[in-house]
């Protein structure tokens, strides 16, 4: 194994999840007029086999944390990467919707097992002081990847098998680095690092009004994922080719969704919530009430990926924050909740556009979003308003990521550990 610096370690882990995520998971709505075209598939096919890597996602994501105790955080990214080669290559060699969908959820695999293996080595090769920083990176991965995307449809439109065995190639080079780079390792935990405490009553009512949050932003996201490429193509008679574009945009405006949910962390959680959610409505109405102009279909998709990047981001912090000490719960929780929310707004999204066409559905999901960012004030931010806690004055140094991971490991009084001399100057 070869020892990277913390920013190398941030780089590679993006990397990996550039692949992981963007890639195996994300690019796939980016050939469904290719594919669905080809492989004779109905919007609702569509829609059941959109929502098999969010399902098998949450399935590996309820074994990943048992995973990477017991194989270690190189084998757990090996064995990640190699689902993500496998279904891949399937997806490549599909003839028919079963073998297809048996693809995409393998991919689904690929994507639950990859961030729980990256959070375990990063836990032993990068200094506690970095955590965040290196974690705002590798989050970052998920835009890179579907930016990566972009040019297979720009320029092979139509060779979608071509371009998933390209995916394929590229992930298989994934594993080899894997194997070079990330050390055989659990997580790693101080010696006076004290256990969490029992999850009280309060944490509880959060958690649950965090995940129900999250369930209902992949719910609403998830026609933009699957079908938004291809409601320009059939409702707007964009060019295949064109609708590259639209993945550009989301991948290039994501990459500042860390910056919106670290101030968002700094001042107003629900606000934050509410103001994120009406985006990801409004860029689904914008693209159904003008899919044939480029311009705006790009401008609706930069909305769509600033606003679903902020968001996941603000989820991952604020399940951080609210379990001091159980990073296998706290910020999983929200992500798998999301997860749900697309697979269950897949199949919705596709008996829609089968019954009512693009425009009526895309829009149904708006509404729906517009009425859970009303409910925002429910969000569990630093104001809560279904408790009698005064809100705390919080300084500038105690928010953002990198101070919630800062509170995840206590002592024994339940103040945070300080890293310490030789763990701050880590490579």
């Amino acid at each position: 194994m070869k020892a990277l610096s913390n920013m190398g370690f941030a780089l590679f882990g993006a990397a990996l999840v550039a692949i992981s995520y963007g890639l195996a998971r994300f690019a796939f709505g980016l050939f469904v007029p290719s594919i669905s075209a080809e492989l004779s598939l109905t919007s609702y096919l569509v829609g059941i086999i959109g929502a098999l890597p969010f399902i098998s996602f949450v399935l590996s994501t309820l074994v990943a944390p048992l995973a990477a105790d017991r194989l270690g955080a190189r084998n757990l990214a090996i064995l990640s990467g190699s689902f993500g080669v496998g279904g891949l290559a399937l997806i490549s060699q599909s003839s028919d919707a079963l073998s297809l969908g048996i693809g995409v959820f393998i991919c689904g695999i690929c994507t639950g097992l990859m961030m729980p293996a990256l959070a375990a080595a990063m836990q032993a090769l990068v200094s506690r002081a970095m955590h965040g920083r290196v974690s705002s990176i590798m989050n970052a991965g998920t835009s890179i990847g579907i930016i990566v995307a972009v040019p297979t449809v720009v320029f092979l439109s139509d060779a979608w098998r071509l371009t998933y065995t390209i995916f394929a190639a590229l992930t298989a080079m994934g594993v080899v680095a894997a194997w070079y780079f990330i050390p055989s390792v659990s997580r790693v935990i101080p010696a006076n690092a004290a256990p969490p405490p029992p999850i009280t009553r309060s944490q509880w009512s959060r958690l649950i009004r965090l995940t129900i949050f999250a369930f209902a932003m992949g719910f609403v996201s998830a026609p933009y994922w699957l079908f938004a490429p291809d409601l320009a193509v059939t409702l707007g008679a964009l060019s295949p080719g064109h609708t590259g574009w639209l993945w550009f945009a989301v991948g290039i405006a994501g990459l500042g969704g860390a910056v919106i949910s670290d101030l968002a962390d700094r001042n107003n959680p629900p606000i934050t919530q509410a103001l994120m959610l009406m985006m990801l409505s409004s860029s689904l109405a914008l693209l159904a009430a003008s899919p044939g102009q480029l311009a705006l279909a790009i401008f609706s998709a930069m909305v769509f990926g600033l606003a679903y990047m902020s968001l996941t981001g603000l989820y991952l912090m604020t399940g951080i924050r609210l379990l001091p000490g159980r990073l296998s719960m706290g910020p999983v929780l929200p992500f798998m909740a999301c997860a749900l929310g697309q697979a269950v707004g897949s199949p919705v999204i596709g008996v829609l556009v089968d019954r009512l066409g693009y425009a009526d559905a895309f829009s149904i999901f708006s509404v729906v979003g517009i009425l859970v960012a009303v409910l925002s004030p429910l969000y569990p931010g630093h104001i809560d308003y279904l408790t009698e806690e005064e809100p705390q004055p919080t300084e500038v140094e105690d928010t953002g990521l990198q101070a919630a991971y800062d509170h995840q490991l206590l002592d024994e009084n339940g103040d945070p550990i300080k890293p310490v001399a030789e763990d701050a100057e880590a490579p």
